[in-house]
C-alpha cells in the first residue's frame, strides 16, 4: 500500500480540463478520471473553459467542438495566442469526423483526436500517453 502512495507521489497528480456542454457526459468521465487518481474540472462552454484553463492551469485538456458561448475550435484558437496555455496539450474529443474539422484541430498542435461514442479505457490511455510526452519521466 505504502508503494501506491509514494508512486503517485512521485509522479503528482494530474489536472484534466473537460470541456464539453453535454453535462451526463462530463459526470461519467469526472468519475473514471477521478478514479484513476486526477484532479477533474469541468466547464460547460468554450469561454468557461478558456477562464478555466487560464487561471486553474490544467496539465491537459479534453475539449469538444459543438458548444454554446464558444466552439472548441475558437477556445483551441484562443489557447493557442496565450502565452500562458499556448503548450497545454489539448485532446479533441468530439462527435465531429469529417476531414476539415480534424485538419482544423490539428492545425493547432493537439495532442490527439477521439471521436464519439469513445471506450473510456481508451481515452484514459489516450491522456496517460499525452501526459508522459509532457512530462517525460
Amino acid at each position: 500500500m505504502l508503494t501506491l502512495f509514494k508512486s503517485k507521489e512521485k509522479t503528482g497528480r494530474a489536472r484534466i480540463l473537460i470541456v464539453d456542454d453535454d453535462a451526463t457526459l462530463v459526470r461519467i468521465i469526472e468519475r473514471r478520471f477521478e478514479h484513476c487518481g486526477w484532479e477533474v474540472i469541468s466547464a460547460s462552454d468554450g469561454d468557461e473553459g478558456l477562464d478555466k484553463a487560464i487561471t486553474r492551469t490544467p496539465d491537459l485538456i479534453i475539449l469538444d467542438i459543438l458548444m454554446p458561448v464558444m466552439t472548441g475550435h475558437e477556445m483551441l484558437e484562443r489557447l493557442r495566442r496565450n502565452p500562458k496555455t499556448k503548450d497545454m496539450p489539448v485532446i479533441m474529443c468530439t462527435a465531429r469526423s469529417d476531414v476539415q474539422d480534424i485538419a482544423t484541430a490539428s492545425s493547432y498542435n493537439i495532442s490527439d483526436y477521439v471521436t464519439k461514442p469513445f471506450d473510456c479505457t481508451e481515452l484514459i490511455e489516450r491522456i496517460e500517453t499525452a501526459l508522459a510526452k509532457k512530462c517525460p519521466q
